[in-house]
């Protein structure tokens, strides 16, 4: 990847950090893991009070299939406001 892309990238994911803090996640994680730990938790699916989570996560899973499973960040979410992880 050449330096260009390379800061676009980075751009991207600094937004989609910001997006997640935003909505009250940890400002270290992406949306997306936030999503495939939401999946998680509740034995693969997202549940149905998180209307707009479904649709994020059914964009993604349009785009790369299985991408918030495989974006969790195991690491990040204790400082999240809202859907905390405890990391034991």
């Amino acid at each position: 990847m050449n330096k260009i892309g390379k800061w676009a990238l980075n751009i991207l994911i600094g937004l989609d950090q910001f997006g997640n803090a935003i909505l009250g996640g940890d400002p270290d994680e992406t949306i997306s893991s936030r999503l495939g730990k939401m999946k998680t938790k509740h034995g693969g699916s997202i549940p149905w009070y998180r209307p707009l989570s479904k649709v994020v996560d059914w964009g993604l899973d349009k785009i790369d299939p299985g991408h918030s499973i495989d974006a969790i960040e195991y690491d990040e979410g204790s400082d999240a406001v809202i859907d905390k992880e405890e990391i034991v």
